[in-house]
């Protein structure tokens, strides 16, 4: 019984090991020869420390879908899958990459049965979204899960930009409270 409820439990935020930083920023690197090793190599290490500090930030110890439940309470601060996708792109645009762009992405838009999920995506400069590779530490309550985008079996991702804009939201979009993204500008 014990052996259950243990495993059921969230085991807390993870620090990225040298061997996942390494494979995310091969990843990285074979998006396409046109992405700087050293970038690849930063947007990696950057993309674990953030999943890890946030997940500090956000007070993360539940499944996501528990303490999505606290955040709707009012009981945890942060750590809705938008907040994540907004405070990684914020804390990986900083970066100011040459040859990486940051974007968001939005699946399940069309779902009435499940709920909307967001990410970051880091994608080679000028790229489309499904040349990307998802970063998102949503999915695994604070430990950084990432896929090239046209890999990941559970979500079909569409640029966040064209879900706003076909939902007529576009203009709605603004900072949330206590996200490290710049302010919007008008």
């Amino acid at each position: 019984m014990a052996l259950t409820l243990t495993a059921c439990t969230a085991t807390g935020p993870e620090r990225g090991s040298a061997a996942q930083i390494a494979a995310l920023a091969q990843s990285l690197r074979q998006m396409s020869p046109a992405v700087d090793p050293r970038e690849a190599d930063r947007a990696a290490r950057i993309s674990y420390q953030t999943a890890f500090a946030l997940a500090q930030t956000y007070q993360i110890t539940d499944h996501p879908l528990i303490h999505n439940s606290k955040v709707n309470a009012g009981t945890k601060p942060r750590g809705l899958c938008y907040h994540w996708a907004e405070d990684m792109q914020a804390r990986l645009l900083a970066e100011e990459f040459r040859t990486l762009d940051v974007t968001r992405a939005i699946a399940n838009s069309d779902s009435l049965l499940l709920i909307n999920h967001s990410t970051a995506v880091l994608i080679p400069t000028g790229a489309a979204l499904h040349d990307g590779v998802v970063v998102d530490p949503w999915r695994r309550g604070g430990k950084l899960f990432w896929v090239p985008v046209t890999q990941d079996r559970r979500y079909d991702w569409l640029p966040r930009a064209q879900v706003l804009r076909d939902k007529g939201r576009i203009h709605y979009v603004h900072r949330t409270e206590g996200s490290l993204a710049a302010p919007p500008v008008d």
